[in-house]
């Protein structure tokens, strides 16, 4: 069925004349008319009278006309869905707890009339960039450890988070009453991570970590999710973990959790966005642009960054 056929037809009912739809739809009334017709021969059935004193319509029109204005209100629903700047951004955070997520958040806040929609690809860099690439998703937040000349041609990136560490313990170990902590003591810990994927860059991240401060950390033990992690560091006096300081985590009072910041020097996890260049959303340039002027980077505060970071 020929839609600008439809539209013009609903134009005719809504104007009450041929000659002012014309004017509406700025097209001819002979357009109108032959428009009108082809809609009558495609359907088989007369949609109006005409009389020396204008159209009206007849029984067939009045049952077709509220199926056209819904063919007219799908159109532009299928329009606004893949259209860029009418359909919501799609941008992937890995995880709805951590920085990435916050700082979307932040982005809705600032620019509530930007829809977004908000996805947790639950995948690694590559996955991640190459539904980028696909058009699945039209951002990703993702630490980035190759040089940009190895990158796929289309991809752009930017880095945009400099996420410092705490460490997660509870009240009964020796660290949980210190203002702060070096990588140096926490050599002298436990560091429990279960289900830390290796091959994975945040994997990658942890290996080098280790290596450059000689940190032992766990990866052994059955993943029960998030809650049971807290309710075991809680319960020990031997058991800690790392988080980002935009992670967020929520548990009960009683476990008295204690986040301590880690400095001297503070590890950074850098996290980058990830784009297409020749995606045209024009919500995608006002989120980058946002992510640049929330950036933070502590002056002053001596950092360690792993070797990628440093990667052009």
């Amino acid at each position: 069925m020929n839609l600008d056929a439809v539209r013009t037809f609903v134009a005719a009912v809504d104007a009450g004349q041929f000659q002012d739809a014309a004017a509406a739809l700025s097209i001819t009334q002979q357009a109108v008319s032959k428009r009108i017709a082809a809609l009558e021969k495609d359907l088989g059935v007369r949609l109006f009278t005409r009389t020396a004193r204008g159209t009206h319509l007849t029984v067939d029109g009045q049952t077709f006309l509220p199926h056209a204005r819904e063919l007219l209100r799908v159109e532009a629903r299928a329009d606004a869905s893949v259209r860029p700047g009418r359909r919501a951004l799609r941008v992937d955070v890995h995880s709805r707890r951590i920085a990435p997520a916050v700082l979307l958040q932040d982005f809705h806040r600032a620019h509530p009339h930007i829809e977004l929609d908000v996805v947790t690809l639950d995948a690694d860099v590559h996955a991640a960039m190459a539904a980028v690439e696909a058009g699945t998703v039209d951002a990703t937040f993702h630490a980035v450890t190759v040089a940009a000349r190895h990158l796929p041609a289309a991809i752009r990136t930017t880095r945009v988070i400099d996420e410092h560490h705490e460490l997660l313990v509870g009240p009964r170990h020796a660290l949980a009453n210190a203002r702060s902590v070096t990588p140096a003591q926490l050599a002298e810990h436990r560091i429990w991570m279960p289900g830390l994927a290796p091959g994975t860059e945040w994997a990658d991240y942890y290996d080098e970590l280790a290596a450059a401060f000689g940190l032992t950390i766990d990866l052994v033990g059955p993943v029960f999710g998030n809650e049971a992690l807290l309710a075991e560091i809680a319960d020990s006096a031997e058991l800690a973990t790392l988080a980002g300081v935009r992670t967020r985590y929520l548990w009960p009072d009683s476990y008295d959790l204690r986040r301590v910041p880690v400095r001297d020097p503070s590890p950074i996890y850098p996290m980058s966005l990830i784009w297409r260049d020749d995606n045209p959303h024009p919500a995608l340039a006002a989120l980058r642009d946002h992510l640049a002027s929330r950036r933070v980077q502590a002056a002053g505060t001596e950092v360690w960054l792993p070797a990628w970071a440093h990667l052009s």
